[in-house]
Formats: structure tokens, C-alpha cells, sequence
């Protein structure tokens, strides 16, 4: 009997396999990351996500959004003054010290949780008809395979700001390629989902303790 794992895993090989987000960092995969203080982001050093547009919600958190407590589901923070979370980047290449556009890396909250499960970042199957799928904590961080594929997410430029994307490249299997937007639910929650139709959820990426203004 094929495990869970091995099915969606064997899915998001072949499903949508040839549509990709549009990336504008495809062309410029060394160009390193920037933080709102202008420096280079870096691997296992703690950054808050903010949205670059103001108005709509703050940093990103951990909630349950589903009819289970756990695992608990990447949201935005209904508050504008909030920065969330922290989290880290590890790249899939842990010896790599600086975080870089189009770089396959796990995203991880560097907080402590009410579930059993790991606060790394993946993306799971939806069972609403609006998105395919959405973000979840949960998953893996290193082992870079299909066995791990939910896994992995990339930093993408978008104009002068950057986006989240899913479009792993961790092994020569076709995975689906999508944006990471933000979905809202009936009762306002947030949800950061993959869907043809979001828009890309534009961030910047603050180092805490820095004293820059990003919200």
C-alpha cells in the first residue's frame, strides 16, 4: 500500500507540471536577497515577512483554520502593526551562507508551537474548490528529494519587491509551479494558499532587532 506521502508527492510530479509562475529572477539565480535594511539575507539568522502593501494585515503567523486543532495552518496577522513570527531560511545547500533569488530553501517559524509538528513550512492539498493548495507547517527541513518535495520554497524578485513562490528544484521531476498569494476566508483569516487565481502576496524581509520601518 503506497503511503500518503508517495501519493501526493507522485501527484505534484505530474499535476500542472508545465505551468510555472511568472519568475523574474529565472535570469539572475546568484543575486542575493536583500533585507529592509539594504543587507543580505542570511541563513539561520531570524527575519520577520511584512507585506510591501500596507492596510491589509501584518507580519506572518501560525493559526488552526481547519476543524483540527493541529497541524497549524501560515496566515497573515489581522493586525497592520504586527510583524509576526520570525523565521529562517535554510537553503538547500546548508553550507551557503547567503540567501539567493530563485534558491530552493526551506522557511521555517522560529517559535515554539501547541502541536507535535515541526514549524517547517510545506504546502498541503486543499479540499476547497477555490485553491489548490495552501501552506502549512509540518514539514522537513533538509533530505532535498521528492520524498520531500512539499517542502521547498524559493524567493523570487517581483519588480523591486520580492514574492514567495513554490517551484522546487530539488529533483528533476516537472513539480507544480505557483505564486504564494493569500487567500481569505468567510471569517477573515488569511491563509497563504496556491491558486491560478491569487495574486502574488508581495514581502520584504526585516532581521529582527533592526530598527528600520516596514510597517
Amino acid at each position: 500500500m503506497r503511503s500518503p506521502l508517495l501519493v501526493l508527492s507522485s501527484f505534484l510530479v505530474f499535476a500542472l507540471a508545465s505551468t510555472r509562475p511568472s519568475i523574474a529572477g529565472d535570469l539572475d539565480a546568484t543575486e542575493a536577497v536583500l533585507d529592509t535594511d539594504g543587507e543580505k539575507l542570511r541563513a539561520g539568522t531570524e527575519y520577520y515577512i511584512l507585506p510591501v502593501f500596507r492596510g491589509r494585515g501584518g507580519g506572518l503567523t501560525m493559526a488552526s483554520t481547519r476543524d483540527e486543532t493541529c497541524p497549524l495552518d501560515v496566515v497573515q496577522d489581522p493586525l497592520e502593526v504586527s510583524e509576526g513570527l520570525p523565521l529562517t531560511f535554510t537553503p538547500v545547500n546548508p553550507k551557503k551562507g547567503v540567501i539567493r533569488v530563485s534558491t530552493d530553501l526551506n522557511i521555517k517559524f522560529s517559535a515554539s508551537s501547541i502541536c507535535a509538528q515541526s514549524t517547517v513550512w510545506k504546502i498541503q492539498k486543499s479540499v476547497n474548490s477555490e485553491i489548490q493548495w495552501f501552506v502549512t507547517t509540518g514539514g522537513v527541513e533538509g533530505n532535498p528529494g521528492i520524498e520531500t518535495i512539499t517542502n521547498w520554497f524559493k524567493i523570487e524578485k517581483a519588480g523591486d519587491d520580492y514574492k514567495l513562490a513554490f517551484c522546487p528544484t530539488v529533483c528533476d521531476c516537472g513539480a507544480l509551479c505557483r505564486d504564494v498569494g493569500i487567500y481569505i476566508h468567510g471569517n477573515g483569516v488569511r491563509t497563504l494558499s496556491l491558486s491560478d487565481a491569487l495574486q502574488p502576496f508581495l514581502v520584504n524581509f526585516k532581521k529582527v532587532g533592526s530598527s528600520s520601518s516596514s510597517l
